[in-house]
């Protein structure tokens, strides 16, 4: 089966992105990316806040890298069509991480408004950009008083002003708010938002930053974690399974952020701020599973409980717990490429090699770029 669908994927991908390449440069000197589990390359985990365990990272990396993934995410992909290598988390600091083409300020949990003393992590946006400020102060620093002689591991100079700064992050804004607020409560919030995530934007363009990349938020409503919470009533599940309420507040958060890029554009015309529709490109993903050579849209690959979601919030994938006087373990299935979720929040690798391929068609992005596709995703089945 694994080889079925491995063949599949591959011709899909392949047959999707050929009829878009063009030659043309797309080259950064650096990509600094700031967001929440969706591209945390192992922020959090170097935080010592919380750790991940077998099976995380079986697929590519063979042990747990720090991503919440059996193998590698949609930023990993992204990177490597640009020639980049993956990026390093800020707060790695075990073996001379290599900083040089950029760094990832994205952890796990993350939220825009400012972390509360409940939050899963306390590096929300604000901080992150905060963290960017001294790493950019640093790195200035000491290449005027060493030279030359980390360039290895730090970025050039005039590489900040050029770079590609990228963002994944309000998912767990709005996941988040379904735990203590009403429906209207959370749509209400979205304006307050999205207000945050401007004013961490205009800070790092008055640090020099002039290329955005947004990514808006994904179908909430489709992660088994939500749909094992609020879905128990099957009158709040949509044709597709997933919570409707959680899909509604994703879709108006992108349609507000959509509107404030076009803002940010407007205003700033030295700029390019290019949006990225992830949620369109979930939701076909999800609608169209079969055709992509998947074969669960919902189901977690990784955890406990068996279908229809194997997912329980007591027992996290990869862990042992006690139910009921007895051990348990989430356990990982035998072949996550069948699977679009991995734990029950993030997706497999293949779901996010899938996710990747989309962005590089363009036409997923505003202002669309299909017309002179810059680079031809590596697929590495």
């Amino acid at each position: 089966m694994a080889i079925k669908n491995s063949f599949t994927q591959f011709f899909l991908l392949t047959s999707i992105l050929i009829s878009y390449v063009e030659s043309i440069d797309f080259n950064y000197p650096a990509v600094f990316n700031f967001g929440d589990s969706n591209s945390d390359t192992g922020d959090l985990v170097a935080s010592g806040l919380e750790g991940i365990s077998d099976p995380y990272g079986q697929t590519y990396f063979k042990k747990p890298s720090g991503r919440y993934s059996d193998g590698r995410l949609i930023i990993d992909f992204l990177m490597d069509d640009m020639d980049l290598p993956f990026l390093n988390a800020y707060l790695e600091s075990i073996g001379a991480p290599i900083f040089r083409r950029g760094c990832n300020f994205a952890t796990a949990g993350s939220t825009i408004l400012p972390a509360t003393a409940t939050s899963v992590s306390p590096f929300s946006f604000g901080v992150q950009v905060a963290q960017f400020l001294r790493f950019k102060d640093r790195v200035q620093d000491i290449s005027k008083t060493t030279g030359r002689k980390y360039d290895k591991y730090i970025p050039a100079q005039d590489s900040f002003e050029k770079a590609l700064y990228m963002f994944d992050i309000g998912q767990n804004d709005l996941a988040g708010a379904f735990y203590s607020k009403s429906f209207d409560q959370i749509l209400a919030s979205i304006p307050y938002i999205l207000q945050e995530f401007e004013a961490g934007m205009m800070k790092l363009y008055d640090e020099g930053a002039r290329f955005f990349w947004i990514h808006n938020t994904g179908p909430l409503g489709c992660l088994p974690q939500n749909i094992a919470k609020f879905g128990t009533d099957r009158s709040k599940l949509d044709a597709l399974g997933c919570v409707s309420a959680h899909n509604q507040a994703a879709q108006l958060f992108n349609l507000q952020l959509h509107a404030l890029t076009k803002k940010v554009q407007g205003q700033y015309p030295d700029t390019n701020v290019t949006y990225v529709d992830i949620y369109s490109i979930k939701t076909n993903l999800l609608s169209n599973y079969s055709r992509y050579g998947f074969e669960q849209p919902i189901m977690a690959c990784c955890g406990y409980g068996g279908a229809p979601l194997n997912y329980d919030s007591r027992v996290p994938c990869g862990q042992t717990k006690v139910i009921t006087g007895n051990n348990v373990t989430a356990k990982g299935c035998s072949d996550s490429t069948e699977y679009i979720n991995w734990d029950g929040i993030h997706y497999t690798e293949a779901a996010n090699q899938y996710v990747a391929s989309q962005i590089l068609t363009g036409k997923y992005s505003d202002p669309p770029f299909s017309d002179k596709m810059p680079f031809l995703l590596k697929l590495k089945f």
